[in-house]
């Protein structure tokens, strides 16, 4: 019969037919190293978009407040990743990153809400 090797640490592979590595910690070590790139990518996304959350979350006094652009850009935001986004009667489009959003205004002007929790 021919011998099977761990494809993490080569090492021989002892136990069931179908066993793929020799131990959980090269199985895991394995799977990590084949998932990094696309974790990492998520990884960054979810950083910005928490940032950014935190950010609108920090700025938000009250229900709603307006601030000039700059302002949130100097703290960091980035206005390229949101998480959704709502189109209200009128016509506005509001840009969310999770419960907190925003609606540009004129003159560089952004209009900070929460959304409210429904029941």
């Amino acid at each position: 019969m021919e011998k099977r090797l761990c494809p993490e640490c080569g090492d021989e592979i002892k136990g069931r037919i179908d066993k793929k590595f020799c131990s959980d910690m090269c199985r895991n070590a394995f799977n990590n190293k084949v998932n990094s790139d696309s974790n990492n990518f998520v990884r960054n996304i979810n950083n910005i978009l928490r940032k950014n959350r935190r950010i609108l979350e920090e700025t938000l006094v009250g229900d709603k407040i307006r601030v000039h652009r700059q302002k949130l850009i100097d703290k960091g935001f980035n206005f390229k990743f949101i998480t959704n986004q709502t189109i209200t009667k009128n016509n506005n489009c509001y840009l969310f990153c999770y419960e907190f959003g925003y609606l540009v205004l004129e003159h560089d002007m952004i209009l900070i809400v929460k959304k409210k929790q429904e029941s």
